[in-house]
């Protein structure tokens, strides 16, 4: 079988594990990847993520303040990463599991807030945790330098939604925002009392985000699917491959 061609944004050669926690402990302050820019935003996407937890069941206005301004620093970091130099795998990885962690944390509050809607919160996560974990690993055992790196060949639906930082950050933005009016809508009951047609008035200003959010909501969880396919299918690949190399050298060494 053919060796694929090298292609752009292929990784460097594996470095040894003890070999990377030392070259991490011997770092200089002046170029410590812990303290790149980018990193150290995300570390305050932590930070403000934990706050809204904090207040989530008790103080709705903080609460969403704090989880905004969270999501809201996922659009900065990357921008200031390659603005800066100071792209890294440990940033990536930091931005996506704030990112997956945050939302579950916020889906497991609402399973709670709707208990006949509990399963489908459990099933969101489940979804979302798999999906970019395998699609992540996909990419690494490929030599993929970043998950975001996918080509219209293996995937047009993903290609579109991870090389166009619009497109990401609307998806994203909007998959929160639905969240985030399920949120409010228990706390908030007044209708905004406005004329408009189809009984808009009867609505409370988070009903109206929720069905405004809702079509983002179910493109970007139809995107999870298909990228839990699409890694499914390059991890087996690589499965028949290797399997297919390991004949070959039995085969010789006979």
């Amino acid at each position: 079988m053919p060796k694929p061609a090298s292609q752009k944004g292929s990784s460097i050669g594996l470095i040894d594990a003890k070999g990377a926690v030392d070259r991490a402990t011997a770092q200089t302050y002046t170029d410590n990847v812990f303290l790149f820019v980018p990193n150290l935003i995300g570390y305050a996407r932590v930070i403000l993520a934990g706050l809204s937890l904090h207040f989530m069941s008790y103080h709705p206005k903080y609460c969403t303040l704090l989880y905004g301004l969270s999501c809201l620093l996922d659009a900065v970091d990357g921008q200031a990463a390659r603005a800066l130099g100071q792209t890294s795998k440990f940033g990536a990885v930091l931005d996506m599991v704030t990112d997956r962690c945050t939302t579950s944390c916020l889906l497991c509050y609402l399973s709670s807030a709707y208990p006949a809607y509990a399963i489908l919160f459990q099933f969101l996560i489940a979804l979302d945790f798999s999906s970019h974990y395998m699609h992540m690993y996909s990419s690494l055992v490929t030599g993929s330098r970043s998950h975001k790196l996918v080509k219209s060949d293996v995937s047009r639906i993903l290609s579109y939604y991870y090389n166009d930082s619009r497109v990401l950050f609307f998806m994203c933005a909007g998959n929160e925002l639905f969240f985030v009016s399920l949120y409010l809508m228990k706390w908030i009951s007044i209708p905004m009392g406005i004329p408009g047609p189809f009984g808009i008035g009867l609505l409370t200003w988070p009903q109206l985000m929720a069905y405004c959010s809702s079509p983002v909501f179910f493109v970007k969880n139809a995107i999870n699917v298909v990228q839990l396919w699409k890694a499914s299918k390059i991890l087996v690949g690589v499965d028949i491959a290797e399997r297919a190399a390991a004949r070959d050298g039995s085969l010789k060494e006979q």
